[in-house]
């Protein structure tokens, strides 16, 4: 199933940006815990806005090109 960025929630857990990335939950939580990563912490929860998500990755592509 291919689901397009509207499909997804306002705010992304570590199991839709393993979706995405098509990784492990474990190595999405890795990428959540970067000091750039823009996360959002609600006491052990850990979510991430998905426009942020977004514009994180675009730059981390753009500075692997």
């Amino acid at each position: 199933m291919n689901k397009k960025i509207e499909d997804y929630p306002m705010i992304l857990k570590a199991s839709d940006i393993a979706e995405i990335l098509s990784v492990s939950k474990p190595t999405a939580y890795e990428l959540m815990n970067q000091s750039d990563f823009p996360l959002i912490k609600f006491g052990r929860c850990k979510r991430v806005f998905k426009a942020e998500f977004f514009d994180w990755l675009s730059k981390l592509q753009s500075n692997v090109s």
